[in-house]
């Protein structure tokens, strides 16, 4: 489809997209096309990724809809100038905050949670008053296709548009043709650096969601049958390939064995002892994937899983130890179904561990000791994360959600969400009816004045 940039651009500066009632009825109609398209998404879901109906609403559709109900109960009260404080020396002014628009924004879409990804910043794109452009990735091409007709059907051009292709070619295009507002990207850490690069030229603002090798870390004290679930759930669901999934695994030596045997039964559970059958397990994306993930598992001693098959893209879901530190399954983002194993004896020498990947997208902590806990959020900065649970801090719209240095820039979800698309206004204002001559020339003598208003 083509998009005539331009005309996006005059469409916004109507203020058509700024009323309200007009933002409030967009989202509605993306929520009526979700609903009426919900059994195509999760046939388009299976085509690329090899979900299940229930994983597909649970972690796509569901969220989607959560966040739209969400923005729609609160839109108005967002909208709203909101009150600030005046200072000493500008009283008796008042003072508000405004939310403007933007412009015209672009989200580009990972493949991974190709629905989700693409639809979550939309809806705060269009929450904010926007006139947006979606990208989503060409390797899930029947969810790509959905979309696009999806947003087609409700969305004139000039308002919502998507554009399909290889992704670097037409982002670069684009942004070499035409200065967008803001750019939402989602996505790996090296394509993150080239859309920031392309950005920085035009002083564009950029939200980037990265990624990086998150820890999870399983304390002594751990219930370790849940941590044992909880953690299968959250680094085996999409088969691994979930930013946020737990990247690696640091276990207190005094659990290992406990540890090691619970997620063994717990995998058995889930997915049986033919996971390739599994109702319950994904596929991987494609072949070039497949294959820089098949050779991580010479990187250290399998204990777990370990076996693969190139034409169904499956990998099972494998454990693996004794991985050296300088090995690329410690220097990459793993996104797979592979989970290294690590043993420690005291905090100091996990932390070591930890401080050789800074910054992660998430940090998980298995421990029920409070002074254990604040101990380890005091001492390692994430994006975000969980204690005695993975990954579902995603799903709590009252949080934002967000990378910090290496793992992205900004942060949204729910009013997050909404702020990332909109300019925070200040105003001031300042009546007339008063004005003192202390503010204007001549100064002399006024000094001990100045002082007292400014102190």
């Amino acid at each position: 489809m083509s998009i005539d940039l331009p005309a996006m651009r005059r469409h916004f500066q109507s203020g058509a997209t700024k009323p309200y009632a007009v933002r409030r009825q967009q989202l509605l109609l993306l929520k009526e096309s979700l609903l009426q398209h919900e059994p195509a998404i999760a046939e388009a879901l299976h085509a690329d990724l090899k979900k299940s109906r229930e994983e597909s609403y649970g972690t796509e559709t569901g969220l989607v809809l959560a966040e739209l109900n969400n923005t729609l109960k609160n839109l108005r009260k967002w909208m709203r100038p909101r009150r600030a404080g005046t200072n000493l020396v500008n009283l008796p002014s008042s003072s508000r905050i405004y939310r403007d628009p933007l412009g015209v924004v672009l989200i580009i879409a990972p493949w991974n949670y190709p629905l989700q990804l693409a639809l979550v910043p939309l809806i705060g794109a269009i929450a904010g008053g926007n006139c947006v452009v979606v990208k989503p990735s060409e390797y899930a091409p029947a969810t790509s296709a959905l979309l696009e007709k999806m947003l087609a059907a409700i969305y004139p051009l000039e308002y919502v548009g998507v554009v399909q292709g290889d992704g670097a070619a037409v982002v670069t295009s684009m942004m070499q043709s035409f200065r967008f507002d803001h750019i939402f990207f989602t996505g790996s850490i090296p394509v993150g650096q080239r859309v920031y690069q392309l950005a920085a030229k035009d002083l564009v603002p950029v939200t980037l969601e990265l990624g990086g090798k998150s820890p999870v870390v399983v304390e002594h004290d751990a219930d370790i049958a849940t941590a044992a679930r909880r953690i299968v759930i959250g680094k085996f669901i999409n088969a691994g390939q979930t930013c946020i999934a737990p990247d690696y695994l640091l276990v207190h030596a005094d659990v290992r064995e406990r540890l090691l045997a619970g997620l063994r039964d717990t995998l058995l559970a889930f997915y049986g002892p033919t996971p390739e059958e599994s109702y319950d397990y994904a596929k991987i994306i494609h072949e070039k994937r497949f294959d820089t993930l098949v050779n991580y598992l010479s990187q250290g001693r399998i204990i777990a899983g370990g076996n693969y098959d190139r034409q169904q893209l499956f990998i099972a879901p494998t454990l693996i130890e004794d991985v050296p530190p300088e090995s690329p399954l410690m220097q990459e983002e793993i996104f797979g179904p592979i989970l290294p194993v690590f043993v420690y004896r005291n905090m100091e020498e996990a932390l070591a561990i930890v401080r050789q990947h800074p910054n992660p997208l998430a940090f998980y902590l298995f421990t029920q000791n409070r002074e254990k806990q604040r101990a380890w959020m005091e001492q390692f900065t994430f994006g975000g994360g969980c204690i005695n649970n993975t990954v579902w801090h995603f799903a709590n719209h009252y949080l934002p959600f967000g990378g910090v240095g290496s793992s992205g820039i900004g942060a949204y979800h729910g009013k997050y969400s909404f702020e990332v698309f909109t300019h925070a206004k200040s105003v001031m204002r300042t009546p007339v009816w008063i004005d003192p001559s202390i503010k204007y020339p001549p100064y002399k003598g006024k000094l001990k004045w100045f002082r007292f208003f400014f102190r």
